[in-house]
């Protein structure tokens, strides 16, 4: 896709603390970045008041690429969800709550799996079934469909979601229910229009969560596109996807499962296009800001591919640890997701221990330190009693900063009850957050047969850089690398994303599975030019296993797709054998280029800016340097402790570091 010289181009994150606005001019090459607090009662909001702040040309703005975090925010807190009804097979409306015999946290006696996205009274079976074959072995009793029609509409649900028997070999059941609800005034699904593959749990969750996303998804991006306009924009408007690429508005309202985890997709993008213009090989991201940690890998400027998670979990992490969401499949970047952020709230439990999390203080009231009302003690308040975080204020000053607020918090709530100093319990919730973040970025490195000693870590979000050389140092990682504006690198990461659409079909006791890739390719093809898009890269894939095993490895399709299906299962679990092999899905995988910005020289000139406050460090406060970032010259760089304080975030660099800046004002750090 072609961008005229003169075109700016939007990218937009709206996190859970933070929403990051970051317009860039092609005519100039400049870039202007925006960074103001999240309005969860009205995501958008907080978008159309930037936008309208920045004051940009509205004419020459050609491109608004937009991530969020509000499908997978309505899950974590159930509300705003669409109420829906689910329609199977008689027999069956007790899916969604059988599942699979899995739980997160084994030893954990409080565990409880999550209550259904759709109750027991609003999910209806009915007569007709199809066998694996895809041979009708009873027929549907149309009378009996309008009669739950009726019931349905009674109950003013808002959405239908239908999923029957083996209805990805033979869809003729599923469009002949769908056809009877021809003129519901909601929204529709069925299982095999949202999921054509195999495993009946797995398909009618992701058509249930895809159902109750829909009202609440469709609504917030007319609102946002609407707003867009109204604020003088004329640009197009496309949403991350959790498959790290851009798609349609459109698209999105019709699969509601592909955003669930936008947001911290367009950091990973942003990474694997670093990682190829810095010639880092192997890249751990660490992406941590006011709620959540998230850590991901990309290896070859390419990260890592899911085909099914949970979402809403209390440990979202890709392939594995499942048993406390809502299993959904579709391609998502293969991340590993823990509460840890800088809005995480510490407290101490019934058996006087320190605890951190799940609760966010989020953007409203915060952390105490930023005068709001809040009183919890967060991540944030423990850095800022350590010197970590400037004692002041953030945001280059638009955000004040009250240190003494953050010691009240914690001497209040930590200290009287554990009996210790508060820079003792700061200390404590630095290294519980530490070692939360650790475990996430173990379960995409080393449980997925990585050494993270071989891997260069690049750490970003407003908190990232701030925990990143310990965790670094704890996971034997001698490489960290920082972008200029880490802050705001996933919405930057979003101007360089290109536009992606995915198909998915089962293949089991397929004898050609090239025919499917052909049928695949043709449809995404059609539904990609029906929007605009022409010209795409196409790749295929194949999920592939042993005969008789029950989960699948992905590999990318050619003559000798078998042969790569053992590299694969020896890299990942150290063996494979040379017995059977079976195909169970086919994928498609159609690429549009899009515009892609590289690195912004940013340097203004001048003298470098820096002043010294106490940092804790190994036990006691240290006399540590603190540079002010945009003022680093090219090449500069020296030994840890040192703090690097910028617009959107802080850097920590501990004793035993060593750091420099570029030209670019990235930061690498390296140790011994």
């Amino acid at each position: 896709m072609g961008m005229e010289g003169d075109a700016i181009l939007v990218g937009v994150d709206i996190g859970g603390t933070f929403t990051d606005i970051v317009a860039f001019d092609l005519r100039d090459r400049s870039i202007r970045f925006l960074k103001v607090p999240s309005t969860p009662s009205g995501p958008e909001v907080a978008v159309i008041d930037g936008l309208r702040s920045m004051d940009l040309d509205r004419a020459r703005v050609r491109m608004v690429n937009h991530a969020s975090t509000v499908a997978t925010n309505a899950l974590l807190t159930r509300t705003g969800l669409t109420p829906s009804a689910l329609i199977t097979n008689r027999g069956f409306i007790d899916i969604l709550e059988i599942g699979r015999q899995r739980r997160a946290e084994l030893y954990d006696l409080d565990f409880q799996r999550p209550e259904p996205l759709i109750p027991r009274e609003r999910r209806f079976g009915i007569s007709g079934r199809i066998d694996a074959s895809g041979t009708v072995i009873e027929d549907l009793d149309d009378e009996e469909i309008r009669r739950v029609r009726r019931k349905i509409e009674r109950m003013k649900v808002r959405g239908v979601a239908i999923s029957l028997l083996n209805s990805y070999v033979n869809p003729e059941h599923e469009r002949r229910v769908k056809e009877a609800f021809e003129g519901f005034d909601g929204f529709v699904f069925a299982s095999h229009e949202v999921d054509p593959q195999y495993r009946e749990y797995e398909r009618t969750s992701t058509t249930v969560v895809n159902t109750v996303l829909s009202g609440l998804v469709t609504l917030y991006l007319r609102r946002l596109r609407e707003g867009i306009r109204n604020s003088g924009l004329s640009a197009p408007v496309y949403i991350m996807g959790s498959h790290g690429g851009l798609g349609t508005i459109e698209y999105a309202e019709r699969m509601p499962i592909s955003v669930i985890e936008s947001g911290p997709s367009a950091g990973v993008i942003a990474s694997a296009n670093f990682s190829r213009l810095m010639g880092d090989e192997r890249v751990i991201t660490f992406d941590m800001g006011g709620t959540t940690a998230k850590a991901g890998v990309v290896v070859s400027g390419t990260p890592d591919l899911a085909y099914e998670f949970e979402a809403a979990g209390r440990t979202h992490s890709g392939r594995s640890i499942k048993g406390s969401g809502y299993a959904v499949r579709f391609p998502f970047i293969d991340l590993a997701e823990v509460s840890a952020g800088g809005g995480t709230i510490a407290w101490v439990d019934e058996a006087g221990s320190l605890r951190l999390g799940p609760k966010s203080a989020g953007s409203e009231p915060g952390p105490a330190a930023y005068g709001r009302g809040g009183t919890d003690p967060t991540v944030t308040d423990a850095n800022i009693v350590l010197g970590r975080l400037n004692p002041d204020f953030l945001l280059d000053g638009d955000m004040r900063i009250f240190r003494h607020l953050s010691e009240s918090a914690i001497r209040e709530k930590l200290c009287r009850p554990l009996g210790i100093g508060t820079v003792e319990a700061a200390q404590g919730i630095v290294r519980l957050i530490n070692s939360a973040m650790s475990r996430a970025i173990s379960i995409v490195s080393l449980e997925r047969g990585r050494d993270p000693r071989d891997f260069v870590m690049y750490a970003y979000g407003g908190a990232g850089p701030v925990h990143a050389a310990e965790l670094a140092s704890e996971l034997g990682i001698k490489a960290v690398f920082v972008p200029a504006h880490p802050g705001l690198f996933s919405a930057y990461g979003l101007l360089s994303v290109d536009m992606v659409r995915d198909r998915t079909a089962g293949a089991v006791g397929v004898s050609d599975v090239k025919d499917i890739l052909t049928r695949l390719e043709a449809q995404a093809r059609a539904e990609s030019e029906a929007e605009g898009f022409t010209d795409p890269e196409v790749a295929y894939f194949l999920d592939m296993r042993y005969v008789g095993q029950s989960y699948e490895i992905t590999v990318p399709y050619s003559d000798r797709y078998e042969e790569a299906f053992r590299e694969e299962y020896r890299r990942r679990y150290g063996y494979a054998s040379n017995d059977p092999v079976e195909i169970v899905n086919a994928r498609v995988r159609l690429t549009f280029r899009m515009p892609k910005i590289g690195l912004i020289e940013e340097r203004k000139g001048g003298h470098m800016e820096a002043s010294e406050r106490p940092v804790y460090f190994s036990g006691s406060f240290i006399d540590t340097p603190v540079i002010r970032w945009a003022s680093a010259p090219d090449g500069f760089g020296g030994e840890g402790p040192c703090i690097v304080e910028g617009y959107d975030s802080t850097v920590v660099i501990p004793p035993g570091w060593r750091f420099r800046f570029d030209r670019y004002l990235n930061v690498r750090m390296v140790r011994p």
